[in-house]
């Protein structure tokens, strides 16, 4: 879907209970915007990853975060920390 216009990839993951895995900060604004429930976005703000550091990450926010993920939520993860904002954002 890396060809898809940001609007339709949400569309579909809400539609399928997917996650949205992301470097790009316009998924969470579009989230915001329209007061979404669905679907939850995990925002990645680290540049540079290599593969098996990137699985790494995700696995460990997957396992941190899994409820959140579930009820829906956006998520912001750097090398420090992982913010958790439930949806819909007030």
């Amino acid at each position: 879907m890396a060809e898809e216009e940001d609007g339709e990839i949400i569309h579909r993951a809400a539609l399928e209970d997917r996650v949205v895995v992301t470097l790009d900060a316009d998924f969470h604004m579009q989230l915001a915007l329209t007061q979404a429930c669905k679907p939850s976005v995990i925002r990645i703000r680290l540049e540079g990853l290599r593969g098996e550091e990137c699985s790494e990450l995700l696995q460990n926010v997957l396992h941190q975060c899994a409820d959140d993920l579930k009820a829906g939520a956006m998520l912001s993860v750097n090398e420090y920390q992982i913010r958790v904002r439930r949806l819909p954002v007030a």
